[in-house]
């Protein structure tokens, strides 16, 4: 990931309630989360929300899907974790090898998880 394309996302989560949506979406993993029941999780109005989504899905943090009259969005987990590697990438004094248990650890790909 560039320097140019993590700006929009820290600046996307940079706001409380587009964190707060991000995080709910990640934690609801491949199921998503129909909009409407978003809002209501994060007590603000739809037309709020939806506007907080749209910053999210421009700087590629979800990713949503038409279901007839609602919409499910879902967390993008690649460019999350593309994010996570880019805020890691000279961690270690330059010696990624030594950053490699927190990297897989972050991956979402631990073998213990069901």
């Amino acid at each position: 990931m560039e320097t140019t394309d993590a700006l929009p996302a820290f600046a996307a989560l940079s706001q409380p309630t587009r964190l707060a949506a991000f995080r709910l979406l990640v934690r609801a993993g491949d199921v998503g989360i129909i909009a409407g029941d978003l809002a209501d999780k994060l007590e603000v109005r739809q037309n709020t929300l939806s506007a907080n989504l749209s910053v999210l899905l421009n700087a590629g943090l979800v990713t949503n899907k038409r279901e007839g009259r609602e919409i499910r969005y879902f967390a993008n987990m690649q460019t999350m974790r593309d994010l996570l590697a880019f805020l890691m990438e000279d961690c270690c004094g330059g010696r990624p090898e030594l950053c490699q248990p927190l990297l897989d650890e972050l991956s979402c790909t631990n073998r213990d998880m069901p």
